[in-house]
């Protein structure tokens, strides 16, 4: 028997004094008994907070166990030389009732100086939004270190980041010193590298509830910030029924989104990566040598690198994100 099948994990529930309650209400998942759940890590390396399978033949075995076993036959050939027994990224949802902190994260080179294993480079997928939802990606217009500094001791910083209206199906490329804020009422899908560095830079005020401001890091994130000014924060791509559109290519992870309404097979022969599926609408039948396994909103899955043929038959039309690194 093939032990190596698809693999869904148990969710770890964050709560965060930002939270909301979209990820139980639109995705479904019972976390019972956080007040704001913030987050939901759906696939995890993170030491401390490790995903563990949660059904199947491999039922309770952690990833980093399964990468120990499987190697390169779970995440890929190339994948394993890189990272070895670590899993290189971090699957979350996110739900924001109220502003998150503006934040940065330090890039790889930075990371390390600092005794890190490696920096964050993320992406967001909006999953659903209210009305007049904003988020902050980058600055708007050009600003030196000097002036960033003078703003932020101003209590003025606002001024200058640029901050974009969000809807449904948009998504946003958040490279390692990109300054970032994600506004209230929103829920995203978060592709990241496998790193839980963020230094915040400011909080907006906030305490928690025994009064207390959280910690800044307002020296740290200095050293992290891009200062540059791009012509566009938002990612630009079509979307086309029933065919697989590049969302982002980089360096750190590959993102498409499939939307289909028809049976498509998925052939990942030329990939030599493990492949995760977000499914952010719909449902579907997924088959697969050696079984079946049925699919709804919310669930993410983990397909070996092993495997390279998958049929997906939507019941009757999905929406998904396939993520993998190149």
């Amino acid at each position: 028997m093939n032990l190596l099948l698809p693999l869904k994990f148990k969710p770890i529930f964050k709560d965060k004094i930002w939270g909301g309650n979209k990820i139980q209400s639109d995705l479904h998942y019972n976390f019972d008994p956080l007040p704001n759940c913030g987050e939901a890590w759906m696939i995890s390396g993170i030491e401390g907070f490790e995903s563990v399978v949660s059904e199947g033949p491999l039922a309770d075995n952690t990833l980093s166990e399964l990468i120990e076993v499987f190697m390169g036959e779970l995440v890929g050939e190339k994948v394993y030389e890189q990272f070895e027994n670590e899993f290189p990224l971090l699957i979350k949802f996110l739900d924001t009732s109220q502003w998150l902190s503006i934040q940065v994260h330090p890039d790889d080179e930075l990371a390390k100086l600092r005794g890190y294993e490696r920096g964050k480079t993320e992406m967001w997928y909006i999953l659903n939004a209210d009305k007049d939802a904003k988020l902050i990606s980058g600055f708007k217009s050009k600003i030196s270190k000097a002036e960033y500094v003078q703003k932020l001791e101003n209590n003025t910083l606002k001024e200058v980041l640029n901050f974009e209206n969000v809807k449904k199906g948009e998504a946003f490329y958040l490279p390692s010193g990109r300054i970032h804020a994600i506004g209230p009422g929103i829920l995203l899908a978060e592709i990241q590298q496998s790193s839980d560095i963020t230094y915040r830079i400011y909080d907006w005020e906030r305490l928690d509830a025994n009064g207390n401001s959280r910690e800044l890091h307002i020296d740290d994130a200095l050293d992290a910030i891009d200062f540059d000014l791009y012509d566009k924060y938002k990612l630009e791509f079509p979307s086309i029924e029933n065919e697989t559109v590049s969302i982002i290519d980089e360096k750190y992870f590959s993102t498409n989104l499939m939307h289909f309404h028809k049976a498509v097979t998925k052939d990942y022969e030329e990939i030599d990566s493990f492949i995760i599926y977000i499914i952010t609408e719909g449902s579907m039948k997924m088959v697969y040598e050696g079984g079946e396994m049925d699919l709804g909103t919310g669930d993410v899955v983990l397909l070996p690198a092993i495997m390279n043929k998958v049929n997906i038959f939507p019941t009757p039309f999905i929406n998904l994100l396939e993520v993998y690194i190149k």
